[in-house]
């Protein structure tokens, strides 16, 4: 095998993930022989949710490096810089990055890495006592690590994913060509932000005005992202590493408690979505075309012919509702999945009670296979890191602790002094004698 084919980490997947830790070995770890490799032909972040007037819901600072190593070249800074629009993108205001800023951005990064190679797409993996084997569509190497950053799929109730089709479709795919609502009756499934991006275009007409637009959730009414200062200290190291450390169960039912400080509409587009409501059928008094259906979970869907029937249970009163629909959009979220090439390896994972992956403090897999050789997952984790593994806040973070210990030796200082939360029984803590 080649000398360039021998790695020390390969990367599977190059979004985000798995780029934050491309870009960080790029400036930081200059001696780690990395590649990762990508099935499509450029990076563009979620494109069929690439809607108007999108963002993210973190700050700019929470870049693929910033948290972990300012100086990287990487940054998003260094991006506005570049492409000379740092003081206007200061000047605008903007809290947080737009979807299509934020995927331009990463299309820069990846750019700029030897070690991301798109197009290229593996095939099997296997191993051996000397590593992994990747297999591609283009040729062969062999790793001493391996991380997985390949995403999530979209989830689909079991009752509608037979329905699949152009007429109901995934939210993740609503941009993914051009939709005509011009005149159709839409419902749309899934009260997070996703489903509130979705309907607020529909109302503003980006794919034609609808006949009739509703909008269905489980959850008891339309509710806002909890980012506020304290619970915001769920994205810190300090609370992500203690959390690791806490029981099965314990973590299962922390997750679920904590369902809106991550899964939330955030407050400026529930903002901007109750004044065009209101403009629109109070002001302008046009008729009620588009309703809101909080507390009702969909529990089957049917075809009529070219339409769809929708069944809900509504969540006060028990009462099944039936709603006909000429299409219907599913905002239901995604589910983690192992990609296809990991098959010969699939049986050596372990996984817990709940069927989920078992990762270490260093999201390293717990596997039957030479301890030697590593398995690492980015986006597999909120099960046994908390609400802040998926999401983009503790990006930087998660990799600089993946390089540490691929490196075997701390190339980031990663320590951080207490904050003012005691997560821990005070027992535990090492000032606890003070008190």
């Amino acid at each position: 095998m080649p000398d360039d084919n021998v790695l020390d980490l390969a990367g599977l997947g190059v979004g985000p993930f798995n780029l934050s830790i491309a870009a960080l070995a790029d400036s930081h770890v200059p001696g780690l022989v990395t590649r990762f490799f990508e099935r499509r032909s450029r990076i563009v972040w979620h494109p069929g949710l690439m809607l108007p007037d999108t963002h993210l819901q973190t700050g700019f600072l929470k870049d693929l490096v910033t948290a972990v190593a300012p100086d990287s070249p990487h940054s998003f800074l260094n991006y506005l810089v570049r492409h000379r629009r740092f003081y206007r993108f200061m000047t605008a205001g903007l809290a947080t990055v737009s979807r299509a800023e934020f995927s331009d951005y990463l299309g820069w990064v990846a750019g700029r890495l030897d070690s991301v190679t798109l197009g290229e797409t593996v095939r099997e993996v296997g191993i051996d006592p000397q590593g992994f084997l990747l297999h591609t569509n283009r040729g062969h190497y062999r790793a001493r690590h391996l991380c997985l950053g390949t995403g999530k799929a979209p989830w689909w109730p079991d009752f509608a994913e037979k329905q699949q089709g152009p007429q109901c479709l995934h939210g993740a795919h609503i941009a993914d060509e051009p939709r005509n609502f011009s005149g159709r009756r839409v419902v749309i499934v899934g009260g997070g932000q996703s489903g509130a991006d979705i309907f607020l275009n529909a109302l503003r007409g980006y794919w034609g005005k609808p006949e009739e637009l509703l909008w269905v959730s489980r959850r008891r009414n339309f509710q806002p992202l909890d980012e506020t200062a304290f619970t915001n200290e769920y994205f810190t190291p300090h609370y992500t590493q203690g959390f690791h450390e806490l029981p099965l169960a314990v973590r299962k039912r922390e997750v679920a408690a904590q369902k809106l400080v991550s899964d939330g509409i955030t407050p400026a587009t529930l903002q901007t979505l109750y004044q065009e409501l209101y403009h629109r059928f109070d002001v302008l008094g046009e008729p009620r075309w588009a309703r809101l259906l909080p507390h009702r979970t969909a529990i089957d869907l049917q075809r009529r012919g070219q339409a769809f029937a929708l069944t809900t249970e509504h969540g006060l009163c028990g009462d099944h509702e039936i709603f006909s629909a000429d299409i219907v959009v599913f905002a239901t979220g995604f589910q983690s999945r192992l990609p296809d090439c990991l098959a010969p390896l699939a049986e050596r994972l372990h996984r817990d009670e709940h069927g989920e992956l078992v990762l270490g403090a260093n999201f390293d897999l717990a596997w039957e296979g030479p301890a030697q050789h590593r398995l690492y997952a980015v986006n597999a984790g909120r099960h046994s890191h908390g609400i802040a593994e998926p999401q983009l806040s503790l990006m930087a973070w998660r990799s600089a602790r993946i390089l540490n210990h691929v490196a075997g030796h701390q190339v980031f200082d990663l320590e951080e002094d207490d904050g003012p939360i005691a997560w821990q029984s005070v027992n535990e803590q090492r000032w606890a004698q003070a008190i």
